[in-house]
């Protein structure tokens, strides 16, 4: 893996909650022997699927608020526009003005309750997050990185087809939270799932969001 891993505590928490998703997949790989009518392995590992997607979204969130924090605090003329165009309410603007918080602080608060109420789990919406912090085409940059860095141009990826590649993973995430991962129509059946399948998945959430911290830290 060429692609270094960023030294900042957001990624390193990412780490962390990946690390509970691959817990939960070598939790059920100890258990298969052991599969009894009271309990489903396969339990395990869609648990570890959903924790994964969890990761990501909570690190974009954590990594949005951080580069922001960071970029108003410079107020250099090279802010995104996204970020230059950015509103604030008049109550923060007048805690600004009385001096309770500072610029920064403000518009870093007022964007934390914003996001806290958005899941960064579609393609589109966590590239009009971005936004607020890069001008780059950050989905059509990390199929890039993904092909050069992680599989050395072995792959052929681009924008779409990555986007598409991720919401394969987050689509399956919604059947298994909000639909207990049942087959459609049918309200016993569940989609089959296995300890490959997650991994791969898991493997896959690493490399997207390695690639997505490199694109935002490229100069240029």
């Amino acid at each position: 893996m060429a692609v270094s891993r960023p030294e900042t505590r957001q990624f390193e928490a990412f780490m962390t909650n990946l690390s509970y998703a691959r817990r939960m997949v070598k939790a059920g790989r100890i258990l298969t022997p052991f599969r009894s009518p009271t309990i489903d392995i396969d339990d395990f590992y869609r648990a570890a699927w959903v924790q994964a997607v969890a990761a990501l979204d909570h690190w974009l969130h954590e990594e949005v608020l951080r580069r922001v924090a960071e970029l108003t605090l410079q107020d250099s003329p090279e802010m995104p526009p996204q970020l230059r165009r950015y509103e604030l309410p008049l109550h923060r603007v007048e805690a600004v003005r009385r001096g309770e918080v500072s610029l920064s602080e403000a518009v870093v608060e007022h964007l934390r309750d914003k996001l806290a109420v958005q899941a960064l789990q579609h393609p589109g919406k966590i590239a009009e997050v971005l936004k607020l912090v890069t001008e780059k085409k950050v989905w059509y940059e990390t199929a890039g990185c993904i092909n050069k860095e992680f599989f050395q141009g072995r792959t052929t990826f681009n924008e779409k087809t990555l986007r598409s590649r991720f919401l394969e993973i987050t689509q399956r995430r919604n059947k298994i939270a909000h639909d207990a991962d049942l087959i459609d129509g049918d309200l016993e059946r569940r989609r089959p799932i296995d300890e490959a399948q997650v991994t791969d998945t898991i493997d896959w959430i690493e490399r997207i969001a390695l690639a997505i911290a490199h694109v935002l830290d490229k100069e240029g």
